[in-house]
């Protein structure tokens, strides 16, 4: 039997959510990992080594006396003030994170980027002119370059793997992570973002519980209401790339099933949208941020036809909290 794959973890500049969300995988953490092949050289939450004992670790890693083959990296990397990076320091080391990062990653057979922060600069870089400095690892927005620069590639010839999501998804992590272990993630395996399509290949409405209300255009109007909310409060699960409803949360849930629209949080400047995240902009009452791949004209006559077609029940419960009416009960004369 091969040896398991080592998976270096380093928290950078972000809540520690992508590690939070990977706890809730269905299987628990070791049980998943040991299957997949996959073993912690460390992580800074889940490995018993800290203080001088962890960077000591971390420093054997550095200079290749310490094997380990994937560099996991969640958090944006901070190279505030003046690109010193001394807005985060590793503690104890006296070193920036963002150079512990660029001397890892160039040992690391993969790099992965976990969570959006780390993909594209996330919520860290999201205040007005962004005096963190911070940054995406290969990417920064929607701008290849970031901290390791555009024509970075890891031993294995990869560019930076950008699993993101804001957190991610337990299952994308842990899918990747396997498929690198199997042999399987190559370069036609990732978007044009450098996201595992594994997850990327599917939109967030695809699977969308609201789908029903979506199709006759029954919006709601508030959020408590269970029509669609792409109209009034909005959702971009029709243009976001992510498996969100058809690989619930925790098995049951997603931001639509719990009420609240998708913000497109796998996208590079999710965090900027240009407007609240509860309202749609639009222009002589069309939505701006139209489904992927419709031409503006077919989304408005497909919207005048499904509306003059909405059955009263859809109607209804469109703008309640609650299913008012419920479906009629008759024979379908299927035998």
């Amino acid at each position: 039997m091969s040896a398991a794959l080592r998976i270096l973890w380093l928290q950078s500049g972000g809540c520690g959510g992508c590690s939070q969300s990977l706890l809730c995988h269905d299987t628990p953490l070791p049980a998943a990992l040991a299957g997949a092949g996959l073993e912690f050289l460390w992580h800074p939450s889940l490995s018993p080594q800290g203080g001088g004992e962890a960077l000591a670790l971390l420093e054997d890693a550095a200079r290749g006396a310490a094997a380990f083959d994937i560099l996991c990296v969640e958090g944006a990397l901070l190279r505030g003030p003046a690109g010193s990076g001394r807005f985060h320091i590793l503690a104890g080391s006296g070193k920036p994170m963002t150079d512990w990062v660029c001397r890892l990653a160039a040992r690391a057979r993969w790099v992965l980027a976990v969570g959006s922060c780390t993909a594209y600069g996330g919520l860290s870089a999201a205040t007005p002119g962004n005096p963190l400095e911070a940054t995406g690892l290969q990417y920064e927005g929607n701008t290849p370059g970031g901290l390791l620069e555009r024509d970075f590639r890891s031993g294995a010839g990869l560019p930076v793997i950008n699993i993101a999501g804001c957190p991610v998804h337990p299952g994308w992590v842990m899918d990747t992570l396997a498929a690198l272990a199997l042999g399987e993630l190559a370069a036609n395996a990732l978007d044009s973002l450098g996201r595992p399509r594994l997850y990327t290949d599917h939109l967030v409405h695809h699977g969308c519980p609201r789908n029903e209300f979506y199709e006759f255009k029954a919006s709601a109007e508030k959020p408590s209401d269970l029509g669609c909310l792409m109209e009034n409060l909005g959702c971009k699960g029709t243009q976001a790339h992510a498996d969100c409803n058809t690989r619930p949360w925790n098995g049951v849930g997603s931001c639509l099933k719990g009420g609240y629209p998708c913000i497109a949080c796998t996208e590079p400047e999710f965090e900027h949208p240009g407007h609240p995240f509860l309202e749609t902009p639009k222009v002589a009452g069309i939505p701006i941020g139209l489904p992927t791949d419709m031409p503006k004209a077919w989304f408005v006559a497909l919207a005048a036809l499904s509306k003059s077609a909405t059955p009263h029940r859809v109607r209804e419960n469109a703008r309640a909290d609650h299913p008012r009416v419920l479906p009629a009960q008759k024979k379908t004369g299927l035998k």
